[in-house]
């Protein structure tokens, strides 16, 4: 294939742009007849000189997740309209029409109610889409998820394969276009009997119709599936043991047989699985971090070994995963992230269009999300760093850039609050990567105000820059803070060594913790902030260690922010050891004492004043963490709404699913935060701007 054929229609440079008219509700309609060319650099919105609301950072995303059917003719997509998602479909061959609505999700309010997951074409007629609700299974609240279905041209929607389906029945494994079926693993649940090793069924979305192509195996959890649809390995784990076996045959008439069965005792990822399988016979494209940073090799799954040199790594930095092609048969393109997610294409077509939307927009700011089967049609995400950006399909073969719709509802393309990464040293030496977040507002970067953020996990998950679906960094650098998110040690993305060194048993609540103070004491040498205005402010393991914070080194924070965080790590390690088993358990806290390394266990002396945010519904952390460091705290004679503040959410979950649930939490940050330490005083040289951006002005 010529590249230069890849614009044979198209105008002279992908920069002339065509860009829709905006709606009232932040969406562009597809209407080639009203469209515009356009510079393609006009689409960045400036700013307000005014400061935007806290609560506007709160708002769930417009338009997400959308999907191109294989003909690239409709855009399956999520919307969201005054905070409730509803799943519809954009025809895109007439133009100027509106999406046409189908479900609408609304998510866990109650125990029973159901959830719109995620959605996909299955060929050109039918979109397939996930449903979950929370049930309370045995005492204790479970997920169950099932498929659905919806016929564009009939309007019905229809249950999939939900008959003898257990908990589990929405794993979508391979899809045929042509044939209009899917491939489904499925735990099952017939006659009474439960079996939590899933089978695979093959499903007729037209008919509704299925059938059994492969038996649950008591030594595999997951199957793995090749291009043509042949199951050709399974991977199991034992919670106890923590071995993970891998089990693989060459073709559909082979047996499966094991060819490893080990344990990762470093819970890096050490165990190799694969991600394509190619046409060579036996081989496959997989990743491993053998050589310290996870990089994709060619490997012989018959003898697991690997073959030849790396086919791509990032020096420094982890890869994420390789992307198939759409035959999945060959590796396509690799996604990673440095400062910010990227991804390096291989196939041609997909490079050139990269190189071009790079040269117009800037390297990074477009990301392909999805093609058509020609990659006539592409789906994008253009956005600056500081910006939530949005969705646009591009056409090869006209050279037009249609945008479909913003990401964010109020906010649009507005360039906000600027981020860099930084690395700086840890007191033991060790270089650790932030980001960080500069309030656009203030008129001098000296001495300001500082929240410290770190991140959820702790381990295999890095902040990096981004606007990102949780734009807290933003929301408190908007009110005039510096935000500074530290990957501290055993941060997932630098290699297999520094997860290790969060993993020590001087890591969890104690190293870990020294890299946040550390952050403090190089980030004021440098001059920017004021480590006597210091907050910390956190969720999950972010809500731990924004405790562990509070408790451990009160002198160094005015306030903290703590949200669904784990305060008892003996209650904790007990609620993980029923769940995930005794090897499993041992993935969070590894500190030889547990107990003291739990804020809720060391509740007497100095506390910084402290936030405390739960969900009720929280099916990974339970309320009962958070309840019981308030009922320690006032046992050690704390008082509340002075010492510390308890806000507890009746519909609030893990993950902040709800735009109410999700305001709230921002919300009563800012004023913790205002309270303890606020961002302007008397002594600075500037003034806090008026707020001139809020829902109401959306």
């Amino acid at each position: 294939m010529i590249l230069t054929a890849l614009f044979a229609s198209a105008a002279p440079s992908i920069s002339a742009v065509a860009l829709a008219a905006e709606t009232g509700t932040g969406a562009a309609p597809v209407n080639a007849a009203a469209m515009q060319a356009t510079d393609a650099r006009t689409i960045i919105v400036n700013a307000p000189r005014g400061r935007v609301d806290t609560a506007v950072f709160g708002k769930r995303p417009f338009m997400r997740s959308p999907r191109l059917s294989p003909d690239g003719t409709k855009i399956a997509v999520m919307m969201t309209k005054n905070g409730v998602d509803s799943l519809g479909y954009i025809n895109v061959t007439k133009p100027g029409s509106a999406p046409i609505f189908f479900a609408q999700a609304e998510e866990f309010r109650e125990a029973g109610d159901r959830t719109i997951g995620s959605w996909r074409f299955v060929g050109n007629r039918t979109i397939v889409f996930t449903v979950a609700s929370r049930e309370i299974i045995g005492g204790r609240r479970s997920d169950v998820s099932r498929l659905v279905s919806y016929d564009i041209e009939t309007k019905k929607i229809s249950p999939l394969a939900w008959e003898g389906a257990g908990g589990s029945g929405a794993n979508i494994l391979f899809i045929d276009n042509e044939k209009e079926t899917l491939l489904v693993s499925r735990d099952v649940l017939k006659d009474m009997s439960y079996s939590g090793n899933p089978e695979v069924i093959e499903v007729d979305v037209r008919s509704g119709k299925f059938k059994t192509v492969m038996r649950p195996n008591v030594e595999v959890s997951s199957w793995l599936v090749d291009g043509k649809g042949v199951i050709r390995a399974g991977v199991g784990s034992d919670g106890d043991s923590g071995k993970q076996r891998l089990m693989y045959r060459s073709d559909a008439s082979g047996t499966m047989k094991t060819v490893s069965n080990e344990a990762d005792t470093t819970f890096t990822g050490t165990q190799i699985t694969p991600d394509i399988f190619l046409d060579e016979p036996d081989m496959a494209i997989a990743t491993s971090n053998k050589d310290g940073y996870r990089k994709v090799y060619k490997v012989n799954l018959k003898t697991m070994q690997i073959v030849g040199d790396p086919v791509f790594g990032v020096k420094g930095y982890d890869v994420d995963g390789p992307i198939a092609n759409k035959d999945r048969n060959q590796l396509a393109g690799v996604s990673y992230t440095s400062t910010r997610d990227r991804i390096r294409w291989f196939e041609p077509r997909l490079a050139e269009v990269q190189r071009l939307m790079d040269e117009d927009f800037g390297r990074g700011n477009a990301q392909i999300i999805a093609t058509n089967d020609g990659e006539t049609k592409i789906l994008m995400l253009i956005a600056d760093v500081n910006a939530p950006g949005g969705y646009y399909l591009f056409d090869t073969q006209t050279g037009n850039l249609n945008l479909l719709g913003w990401a964010h509802p109020v906010l649009k393309d507005f360039e906000m609050n600027p981020t860099d990464s930084i690395r700086y040293k840890a007191s033991d030496g060790l270089e650790i990567e932030a980001v960080v977040t500069y309030p656009r507002h203030r008129t001098v970067r000296k001495n300001l105000p500082v929240i410290v953020m770190p991140h959820g996990g702790p381990f295999g998950v890095r902040d990096q820059q981004e606007f990102g679906f949780f734009p807290w960094h933003q929301a408190m650098a908007e009110l005039g803070y510096v935000v500074i998110q530290p990957n501290y040690r055993g941060s997932g993305g630098y290699g297999k060594e520094f997860v290790k060194e969060g993993r020590k048993p001087n890591g969890y609540g104690m190293r870990m913790q020294d890299d946040l103070n550390d952050a403090l004491t190089w980030f004021a040498q440098s001059g920017l902030i004021d480590p006597k205005r210091a907050c910390i402010m956190g969720w999950s393991y972010g809500g731990y260690a924004t405790a562990r914070g509070a408790q451990r080194d009160a002198d160094k924070w005015k306030c903290a922010i703590a949200g669904a965080g784990v305060y008892d790590f003996p209650m904790m390690k007990a609620y993980d050891t029923r769940s995930f088993g005794e090897f499993g358990a041992n993935f969070q806290a590894t500190a030889d004492d547990l107990i003291s390394i739990s804020s809720a266990r060391n509740t007497n002396g100095p506390w910084s004043p402290i936030l405390i945010v739960a969900g009720l519904r929280d099916a990974r952390i339970p309320i009962e963490q958070s309840r019981t460091l308030v009922s320690r705290l006032k046992g050690s004679g704390k008082k509340e709404g002075t010492d510390f503040k308890y806000v507890e959410q009746p519909k609030g979950t893990h993950n902040l699913p709800y735009e109410d649930v999700h305001i709230e939490w921002l919300k009563e940050a800012e004023a913790w935060a205002e309270r303890f330490n606020p961002a302007y005083i008397a002594s600075d040289p500037d003034k806090a701007p008026p707020v001139a951006i809020t829902l109401a002005s959306k």
